[in-house]
């Protein structure tokens, strides 16, 4: 059993977009500047955006951080998005999830210019990843398959099972699996809440993706020998033996699956430093790679 070492695979793509940043100073050509949105004081939303204005210190890219009062109306945000859309020094806008519920997230994700969309949530962004178009794909599928190719796994002609049917990662995932590409060419099943016998597809799986939100679903009974396991899933478990109070879990009960395993993500440091760098990915595409083709 390998583990897949999210925080190894992330620094290693951190390390090339630094370089790349440092090439585009010399040149006097544009630092990529990401401009993020916090609404509110959510807890876990200040963590995870405080993450990735690290992230972009890291690598060298400029960086905006908006901080909006939870109160705000749903017609200003859209105000905001649009001064950052019309910003041609701002190359990437995200807004951080969840949003108040006064707030429809499908309206704040539409408003946003989508070649600025490095969250890769705009339907036309979207729709361009299922048309094998240039586009943003959304962080944390692009960052799974930016894990695959690192560890050299082989997925052509294998069985893959994507638990979850979100857009933010289920859905994609399932696409980027199937497409004609060299991390690609699996035979795809997408399960959900409503799959029968969900653990007779899990058992049959070469490639197993968990991201359906429920802590250690995924038992030992449920694995094939030698499987690939991507855990996608992290919750916050009350732990008082713990100094923040809780400890995290993914989707797979880690010790008793991961014998079985022939490569495996842990919880944490798996996916979720992949997303980040892969969201880092999108925001040097967004300066350089992308602009040329979607201009």
């Amino acid at each position: 059993m390998q583990i897949l070492d999210g925080k190894l695979v992330s620094k290693s793509v951190k390390n090339y977009l630094a370089q790349s940043v440092t090439i585009q100073k010399e040149k006097g050509k544009k630092i990529p500047h990401l401009a993020a949105i916090l609404v509110g004081s959510n807890g876990a939303s200040e963590t995870y955006v405080a993450g990735k204005i690290k992230d972009c210190e890291e690598v060298g890219f400029n960086s905006t951080l908006l901080r909006l009062d939870e109160s705000v109306s749903e017609k200003s945000l859209i105000e905001h998005i649009g001064f950052l859309n019309d910003d041609p020094d701002v190359d990437g806008i995200l807004v951080q999830l969840p949003l108040p519920v006064h707030i429809k997230e499908e309206h704040i994700i539409s408003s946003i210019d989508p070649g600025k969309d490095v969250d890769g949530f705009h339907p036309v962004s979207m729709g361009k990843m299922v048309n094998g178009l240039p586009t943003f794909i959304p962080a944390t599928p692009y960052g799974i398959m930016l894990m695959l190719e690192h560890y050299k796994i082989e997925t052509s002609g294998k069985y893959a099972v994507v638990i979850g049917r979100s857009h933010i990662v289920g859905t994609p995932m399932s696409i980027l699996l199937s497409r004609n590409t060299p991390y690609g060419n699996c035979t795809v099943t997408q399960c959900h809440s409503k799959t029968h016998d969900l653990a007779s597809f899990c058992r049959q799986a070469d490639i197993l993706v968990a991201a359906l939100g429920k802590p250690e679903f995924i038992t030992a009974d449920m694995v094939k020998e030698g499987a690939v396991v991507i855990d996608v899933g992290i919750t916050r478990i009350p732990d008082n033996t713990k100094k923040s109070g809780y400890r995290l879990s993914g989707d797979v009960k880690y010790d008793e699956v991961a014998p079985k395993c022939s490569f495996i993500t842990p919880v944490p440091g798996g996916v979720g430093p992949m997303t980040r760098a892969a969201l880092l990915k999108n925001t040097f595409n967004a300066t350089v790679a992308l602009k040329a083709v979607m201009n």
